[in-house]
């Protein structure tokens, strides 16, 4: 299976500040490489089909930065939707379910995350397979884990495993929501419901670059 792709690239990057002032978060440099070509090396190297990359604050930035390479904007000149809703407008873009999803203000080592999610989709048991990273290997964090395994792998809300901000999902639930603006929590929700979301635990290192301390500790993760 080989799924589409769609890049995270429209926040405000608010925690960021103020190396946010004037450049997009994704553009902002990690050990001599932006955040958002680390995210797309993910997706080449995972052979998505095709990516899709939203964009909204600065994203003519963004836009000039992809000139020329074989992706595909999906801009929220007007209203910065969130994950749920930037996602949902962008699925005719993606043109298929499932898809996958990568948030780029993040750094890996160890395996490509996102090949790894192909190999473990299980078609029939999953309607979402999500990266996550236990809490105590969740470099540069802040706050408290998201979710918890049972035994099966299905996830649960609150634990102490992270979002690692990569998955496989199926968007045709997406439908049921009626707002403009929501986060993909939503979905989640839905689907959990259901029992039909599992996690995938990452074994290499993580880092949450959502703030400017943690570039030194993720260019520390990349050389270590």
């Amino acid at each position: 299976m080989r799924p589409p792709l769609m890049i995270f690239a429209a926040g405000l990057g608010t925690r960021m500040r103020p190396l946010t002032d004037a450049r997009p978060k994704p553009l902002i440099p990690v050990a001599g490489r932006s955040l958002l070509d680390r995210a797309l090396d993910l997706g080449h190297q995972a052979g998505a089909t095709r990516i899709i990359v939203n964009t909204h604050y600065l994203g003519a930035q963004v836009a000039q930065h992809l000139e020329g390479r074989d992706v595909v904007l999906s801009p929220e000149a007007d209203l910065i939707l969130d994950t749920g809703g930037g996602l949902r407008q962008a699925l005719p873009l993606l043109g298929g379910s499932p898809v996958m999803t990568l948030n780029p203000d993040v750094v890996w080592t160890g395996p490509n995350v996102l090949s790894a999610l192909q190999a473990d989709w299980d078609d029939d048991r999953m309607d979402a397979l999500l990266a996550l990273v236990p809490l105590a290997r969740a470099t540069a964090r802040q706050g408290a884990g998201d979710f918890a395994l049972d035994a099966d792998g299905q996830v649960m809300r609150r634990g102490d495993f992270v979002y690692a901000g990569a998955q496989i999902i199926r968007t045709e639930r997406l439908a049921e929501i009626p707002d403009q603006v929501f986060s993909l929590n939503r979905l989640w929700d839905l689907l959990i419901a259901d029992g039909r979301v599992h996690g995938m635990v990452h074994p290499g290192g993580w880092c949450d670059v959502g703030y400017p301390e943690a570039i030194p500790l993720a260019e520390a993760l990349l050389r270590g």
